[in-house]
């Protein structure tokens, strides 16, 4: 007596862990699985698809690889977003690039004090070149993208210029806020780009693993006149963000700047 097809069936006639990567596959195209939500586990897709745990474990492994899942350590496993990107060459806030993507961007205020020069950390205090008796604003922020969190944002402001500043204000853009209400006008930003992985507080903020991949961005923005006016130290996602650049063509003459300060290497001995 012929047995009813199953499930495995379908498998059968290519390697059974090829066929179910399609179904996985197919399932997240569908929407059955949404962008940020946790995706089944191993034990649940060898139970729906009737396959054994290690097969169930590669095919997740190869939609990890292909970038359809993302593994969070200690959490789970979940499906990708597609990536926000980062224009370097110019500044653009978070929320209208959200909105640009079709994302819904929310902000949750961490932390927020006006602070004496002195409190502020050495590193922005130099470089925002405060004076002894000047204050300056820490604010701490977790940016999400559709419930999503993508970015954490640790920054100092100068206080001067934005005189009775409140911590409900920067539930949206801090940029909006600074040229519409402030009119002050933001002439660009110096910035450093360094790859990191993710301590357990900012993991957990991040919503990721311990130890996962993040980008974290140094910069120093500049009102038109050249005076600092932020510092910031923001991580973004590694499995959130795509930072884009166009370059131009090479031009030889100056030597590039790095860790050897663009000097030449002493000839080997």
């Amino acid at each position: 007596m012929p047995r009813s097809a199953t499930v495995s069936d379908a498998l059968v006639r290519d390697p059974v862990y090829c066929q179910l990567v399609a179904r996985l596959r197919e399932r997240i195209r569908s929407g059955a699985h949404p962008a940020g939500s946790r995706f089944l586990t191993e034990r649940e897709i060898a139970a729906r698809f009737d396959v054994s745990r290690p097969t169930a474990n590669k095919a997740l492994a190869a939609l990890v690889a292909e970038g359809a899942l993302a593994f969070r350590k200690g959490i789970g496993t979940f499906v990708s977003a597609d990536a926000l990107e980062y224009d370097l060459s110019h500044l653009v806030s978070f929320t209208e690039k959200a909105r640009a993507a079709g994302r819904i961007p929310t902000t949750r205020v961490l932390s927020f004090a006006r602070i004496p020069a002195a409190a502020v950390d050495p590193d922005p205090r130099a470089a925002l070149g405060l004076g002894a008796h000047e204050e300056a604003f820490r604010i701490v922020r977790l940016r999400l993208a559709d419930g999503v969190p993508v970015i954490l944002e640790r920054r100092h402001l100068r206080a001067q210029p934005c005189p009775g500043l409140r911590r409900s204000d920067l539930a949206g853009s801090l940029y909006r806020l600074l040229t519409d209400r402030y009119r002050l006008e933001i002439g660009g930003a110096d910035e450093e780009i360094r790859a990191v992985r993710l301590g357990r507080a900012d993991a957990r903020l991040l919503g990721v693993g311990r130890g996962d991949a993040a980008l974290q961005v140094t910069a120093v923005a500049r009102l038109s006149s050249g005076q600092p006016i932020w510092h910031e130290s923001t991580l973004y996602r590694g499995d959130a963000y795509a930072f884009r650049n166009r370059l131009g063509p090479v031009r030889a003459g100056r030597p590039a700047a790095g860790l050897l300060g663009g000097t030449a290497l002493p000839p080997r001995r």
